[in-house]
């Protein structure tokens, strides 16, 4: 077997700290934020480019819990990588296509507001 790339409490250290620095960074911020915003059709690229970059590191920390695995890592170093990229993508993933709607629907209301103003 493989030296350990980390020890238990090293791996529970950045597992608490990624967690809570990309739980607190991208669900609280991207969701504290991404809603309101995009139900008034503001920050379009900001709140999108936060969830495709949530996607992109929840990605990344599935990829190196992979490779951890395929190195024969023992499951303390590969769970908090694989946790935590799940859930980064699975949330970022599953709310992307809600924020692209409530964009569409902003975008939809702020025509038919300026048809209305033009027609009246």
């Amino acid at each position: 077997m493989i030296e350990p790339w980390l020890t238990q409490q090293e791996a529970g250290m950045i597992g608490g700290i990624l967690g809570a620095v990309l739980g607190s960074g991208f669900g609280g911020i991207g969701g504290g934020l991404g809603g309101p915003l995009a139900q008034r059709g503001k920050a379009k690229g900001f709140v999108l480019g936060m969830f495709y970059t949530g996607i992109g590191i929840g990605v990344a920390l599935l990829i190196f819990g992979i490779v951890a695995i395929v190195m024969g890592q023992p499951m303390y170093v590969v769970y908090p990588f694989m946790l935590i990229g799940f859930i980064l993508t699975v949330v970022m993933g599953c709310l992307l296509p809600v924020v692209k709607r409530a964009y569409a629907a902003a975008a939809s209301r702020k025509l038919a507001a300026s048809e209305f103003r033009a027609g009246a």
